[in-house]
Parts: C-alpha cells; sequence; structure tokens
C-alpha cells in the first residue's frame, strides 16, 4: 500500500504540479473523483497559476480540509468554522517548519521568468524543496483530521 506522501510525489514527479499532488493523495479517503480533484487544483500550483503566492501544496492542503469538513458536517456554519480554524493551525505549523507559505519566498526565484525556471530546475528546488513542502503538508493535514 502506497501512503499519501509516496502517492502525492509519484504525481508530482510525473508531471502534477504540488496542489494537485497533495489534494490527489487525499481521494479515495474524501471520495472524491480523481479527475475532478486534479482539475479543481490544476490552477493552484507555482503559487497560483505561477503567481507564486500561497504555495501549492498549501493550497492543496486548504482544499483538503475543506472537503473533508465539508463531508463531515452538515450545517454550513460548522464547516466553515471548523475549517477556518484547521487552516489558521495549518498555516502556523508550515510556517514554523518553512518560514513563510507563499511560494517566492520558498523558492527565491521567479518562476514567470526563464532564467527562474531555470534556477529552479538547475538547483533542484522542485525535488528539494519542493517535494519537502508536499511531504510537511501531507504530514501536517493527517495529523489536523485524526
Amino acid at each position: 500500500m502506497e501512503s499519501k506522501v509516496e502517492k502525492a510525489l509519484s504525481s508530482f514527479r510525473s508531471g502534477f504540479n504540488c496542489s494537485q499532488a497533495v489534494l490527489t493523495a487525499f481521494v479515495d479517503d474524501l471520495t472524491i473523483n480523481n479527475d475532478l480533484a486534479v482539475n479543481i487544483s490544476c490552477g493552484f500550483g507555482g503559487g497560483m497559476g505561477r503567481l507564486q503566492e500561497t504555495c501549492g501544496a498549501v493550497t492543496g492542503s486548504f482544499m483538503v480540509l475543506s472537503i473533508y469538513n465539508g463531508n463531515k458536517y452538515s450545517d454550513n456554519k460548522d464547516k466553515k468554522e471548523v475549517t477556518y480554524s484547521m487552516i489558521q493551525k495549518f498555516s502556523e505549523k508550515f510556517k514554523l517548519a518553512h518560514g513563510a507559505t507563499d511560494c517566492k519566498s520558498l523558492i527565491k526565484c521567479d518562476l514567470k521568468t526563464e532564467e527562474g525556471q531555470r534556477y529552479a530546475r538547475e538547483n533542484k528546488i522542485f525535488e528539494t524543496l519542493c517535494e519537502m513542502c508536499i511531504s510537511d503538508s501531507i504530514m501536517l493535514v493527517e495529523e489536523l483530521i485524526k
């Protein structure tokens, strides 16, 4: 049985973005369609459309927490309040581990430029930092939903 971290890293290495990798790692637990998960999270990689704002692993995690609570609570007020609380806890823990939740601060290069993309590839940013953010995000989500 492949762990969620292994599944997510395999997806990421095969071409999915970090948000897709995190969300699709949880599709079985959340009982959602994998293709829908891939499509919903598609635009969130690179800090949302390569804008380098909130890290894709973080936004993927927020989606997981939202769906998890959406399935758990029938009242929308409860869904929102519990989800907001979990997202705040996730963000706090992610920032403690990585210093930021925004992609640009994390990877320290501009992915909107060829030079920035080349820098990221040459310095193995995706293989090291992004994979660490994906792994840590999955572990934080699992910790929060247990």
